[in-house]
C-alpha cells in the first residue's frame, strides 16, 4: 500500500550562508487552509500564485494530511513527532505541555535551539503561547480585528463570520507577521536560524479588506458540489460526531440566509491574501544572503470544510477535513516535483532533522519524507493516520480512505473513482479485503482523553459515551 502525499513545500537552497554550513530552516503555516491551492487543484478559481511557485522550486505533497482535524492537536502533535492518540491530545485543550507522555519533549523548534540554532517566529505556529518555544517571539495581533457588529452572521460565536472590512493591507495581523519576516530575512546572522511565520487567515472571521473580495466577483462564485443524499451511506455516529462541539452555522442555516456564495467568496479572498503575505516572505528571503541555504517549509494545519458534506469548518475525517498543503524545498532538490504518496504533517520533524543533518530522536513516530523528495513515485508503506477523538481514526493510503468510528460503523471509500466521497463501500464484499489491509493500520493503543480546561471538551466526551450506548 503506498501513503498519500501530504502538500508539503520545501524552498530549494544551494550554498551555505553562515559559518558552520548548517541550512536555515523557514517554517510557514497558513492556518484552515484546504486544498483550496492553485497547484492543488481543490477549487478552479483559487488564486495562490506565491504558493505555486514555491512548488516549483521544491516538493509538493499532493496527498498530505493532518493527524488531527483540529488546530490544538494537530500542531501539538506535528511540533512533538507524536500522534493524538499517543499523546491524549485529541481537542482543543489541554495544552502540550499538560500532557504527561510528552513531558521532557523537546518541540521541533526547541530541538533546533538545543543543536546551535537560533529560534524566532511570529505569528501563529502552535496552538498557543508560542512564546515558550523560540528564543525570539513577535506577536502579530492574532485573528485581528474585532467588530462591533458582525456582517454576514448575526447569531454564533464572535470569531464566525466573513465579509470585506475597511482596513488596510498593513492594518492586518497577517501582513505585520510577513513584514517581521522579511524585515529579519534583512539582517546577518551570527547562527543558523530556525524561522516559524504562522498566517492566522483563512481562520475565521473570513476578513480581509475590499480589492481581494473584488479579485473573486460574487456573482461568479462557484460552489462545491454537494448531494443531497451523500449522507445517507453513513451511520448516525458518523454525522453527529462532526456536530458535537461545534461552532460553525449550519450549512442549512448559510444556504437558507443566501450567504454560501458570500462565505465562498470570503474564503478564496482570504486564501488569496495569505498568498500574498506568503509571497512578500518568499521575496525577502530570494533577495536575501540566505537564498542558497534555506530549507522552506509550507503546511496548513487540517482541512476545512464550505458546504461540503453538507457541513462547515473543521473536525470531520473525511477528505476536506483533513487534507491539506504540504510543500518543502530544500538545497540539493530538484524542484517542480510532486508525490501522492500518502504523507503526514507528524513526518515533517524527522525530515527537517534529516535535511538539516541533526540527530535521528527514534522516540519520533513520523517518517522522514526524503526518500519521496529524492524519488516520488517510490515504493511507500505508510498510510496517514488521522484521529478525531478516542476510537474515530481515519486511514488515507495513495489511493483509499478507510474510516473507522468508536460505535464499530465504517466507511471506504476510492478516491481514484469517486474525489467527493459519496459512495462509501464499506459494506461491499469486493472491498473486504483492502479494508482489512486498511485495518490494520488502525492504532494498537490509544490513549486516554486527557482532561480539558473547557466545558467543550467535556461536554464532548459526554456526547460522544451517550452516541454510543
Amino acid at each position: 500500500m503506498s501513503r498519500l502525499l501530504l502538500l508539503f513545500c520545501v524552498c530549494i537552497s544551494a550554498t551555505p550562508a553562515i559559518a558552520d554550513d548548517k541550512p536555515n530552516v523557514l517554517l510557514i503555516s497558513i492556518d484552515d487552509l484546504n486544498d483550496w491551492v492553485g497547484c492543488l487543484g481543490g477549487h478552479p478559481q483559487a488564486l495562490t500564485p506565491n504558493i505555486d511557485r514555491l512548488t516549483e522550486s521544491g516538493v509538493l505533497f499532493g496527498n498530505a494530511h493532518c493527524q488531527s482535524p483540529v488546530c490544538n492537536p494537530s500542531r501539538a502533535s506535528m511540533m512533538t513527532g507524536r500522534y493524538p492518540h499517543t499523546t491524549g491530545i485529541y481537542f482543543l485543550s489541554p495544552d502540550l505541555k499538560q500532557a504527561p507522555v510528552l513531558e521532557g519533549v523537546l518541540t521541533l523548534p526547541e530541538f533546533f535551539a538545543a543543536n546551535g540554532y537560533k529560534t524566532m517566529a511570529s505569528g501563529k505556529i502552535f496552538h498557543g503561547g508560542d512564546k515558550r518555544f523560540f528564543q525570539e517571539y513577535h506577536r502579530s495581533g492574532g485573528f485581528g480585528r474585532k467588530l462591533k457588529e458582525k456582517i454576514s452572521q448575526p447569531h454564533g460565536h464572535p470569531l464566525w463570520d466573513w465579509g470585506a472590512i475597511p482596513v488596510t493591507d498593513d492594518e492586518m495581523s497577517d501582513m505585520v507577521c510577513a513584514k517581521w519576516a522579511a524585515n529579519k530575512l534583512e539582517k546577518t546572522h551570527d547562527q543558523p536560524f530556525f524561522m516559524g511565520v504562522g498566517f492566522y487567515r483563512p481562520h475565521v472571521p473570513m476578513y480581509t479588506p475590499p480589492k481581494w473580495f473584488d479579485m473573486h466577483p460574487r456573482e461568479k462564485i462557484q460552489l462545491p458540489l454537494v448531494r443531497d443524499d451523500d449522507r445517507d451511506d453513513l451511520s448516525q455516529y458518523a454525522i453527529d460526531l462532526t456536530n458535537l462541539m461545534h461552532v460553525s452555522p449550519t450549512h442549512q442555516w448559510v444556504t437558507e440566509a443566501g450567504q454560501w456564495e458570500h462565505a465562498v467568496q470570503a474564503y478564496l479572498a482570504s486564501v488569496t491574501f495569505a498568498d500574498h503575505c506568503v509571497g512578500l516572505v518568499l521575496d525577502a528571503l530570494e533577495s536575501s544572503q540566505y537564498a542558497d541555504n534555506t530549507i522552506v517549509v509550507l503546511f496548513s494545519d487540517h482541512g476545512f470544510h464550505l458546504g461540503e458534506k453538507q457541513r462547515w469548518a473543521k473536525r470531520s475525517l473525511w477528505e476536506d477535513g483533513t487534507r491539506v498543503p504540504l510543500v518543502i524545498s530544500s538545497p540539493g532538490f530538484d524542484g517542480g516535483q510532486r508525490t501522492d504518496r500518502p504523507a503526514e504533517l507528524i513526518d515533517v520533524f524527522p525530515t527537517l532533522l534529516e535535511l538539516a543533518g541533526l540527530p535521528n530522536d527514534p522516540s519520533q513516530e513520523g517518517q522522514s519524507l526524503v526518500p519521496l523528495m529524492k524519488d516520488p513515485n517510490k515504493a511507500w508503506e505508510h498510510p496517514a493516520i488521522t484521529t478525531f477523538g478516542l476510537g474515530n481514526v481515519a486511514i488515507r493510503s495513495t489511493r483509499y480512505r478507510f474510516i473507522e468510528y468508536v460505535d464499530g460503523s465504517r466507511e471506504f471509500y476510492d478516491l481514484s473513482k469517486d474525489p467527493h466521497e459519496w459512495t462509501n463501500l464499506a459494506s461491499n464484499p469486493e472491498y473486504a479485503e483492502l479494508i482489512a489491509q486498511h485495518a490494520a493500520f488502525l492504532p494498537k493503543d490509544q490513549q486516554p482523553i486527557l482532561e480539558g480546561e473547557s466545558t467543550g471538551h467535556n461536554a464532548y466526551k459526554a456526547a460522544a459515551e451517550n452516541l454510543t450506548r
